[in-house]
């Protein structure tokens, strides 16, 4: 089992602006606690003892937030100088590891994957990069994913109405040699520079959870969060 995690949570939050205006998109109030409360609740329980919070946006808000609070797991911290993409944040959070290992969350995304079994799969097949997928059905916000017989992703496809597919869930787990020998720019997209040749190249694999998930980065899903995570 994979002990360590980096959590992306430096974006700017355009689309939650209306409803959550001053604030990074983890620190978006759901009842008592800041959305990344809940997340990093789950990481606890899942097993993970070291988060590295890879920050931008209003990034003191974050770190005075986890500095004032009773956490259940030891939290790091990365800055990015300016907005570096998807994959900047996830490279500029590297060296703050103590593992060779860890897994990748969004900040702004709650999706209950057991993650010792996601860790299992994932060294079963000795995949440098695999992704956790949550089955949906009726969609149009999210890209889709196609698996082969043998869980490798064959190929992912732009956001267009699906009656039923897989989606990525936002969750990864990777090697950190695997991300170094890729000789990446400091500022790049993940998912473009990564994933999709990746899986050009027969090389992710795809973990397929049928489990809760919410992305809260627009407010219709931001309110459905606050029924759910907060009891």
């Amino acid at each position: 089992m994979v002990h360590e995690c980096i959590v992306l949570a430096g974006g700017l939050g355009t689309r939650l602006r209306s409803v959550v205006a001053d604030k990074p998109k983890c620190m978006a109030p759901l009842g008592d606690h800041p959305f990344l409360y809940y997340l990093l609740q789950y990481l606890h329980k899942q097993g993970i003892t070291h988060a590295v919070l890879s920050l931008g946006y209003l990034s003191e808000q974050v770190i005075s937030w986890c500095n004032n609070t009773a956490l259940p797991l030891r939290v790091s911290f990365t800055v990015e100088p300016e907005p570096l993409g998807t994959g900047g944040g996830i490279l500029h959070a590297l060296p703050a590891l103590e593992g060779k290992e860890a897994f990748i969350v969004n900040g702004d995304t709650y999706f209950d994957v057991d993650l010792a079994a996601f860790s299992r799969f994932h060294h079963d097949r000795q995949s440098p990069l695999s992704l956790a997928l949550k089955p949906m059905q009726q969609f149009d916000r999210y890209g889709s994913i196609e698996l082969d017989a043998q869980q490798r992703i064959s190929a992912f496809h732009e956001k267009k109405f699906c009656a039923a597919g897989l989606i990525n869930g936002g969750i990864y787990l990777t090697n950190t040699d695997f991300l170094h020998s890729l000789s990446l720019p400091e500022k790049f997209s993940f998912e473009k520079e990564v994933l999709e040749p990746g899986a050009a190249a027969g090389r992710l694999f795809g973990f397929v959870s049928d489990t809760y998930f919410i992305d809260i980065g627009i407010p219709e899903d931001y309110e459905a969060a606050q029924k759910v995570l907060v009891s």
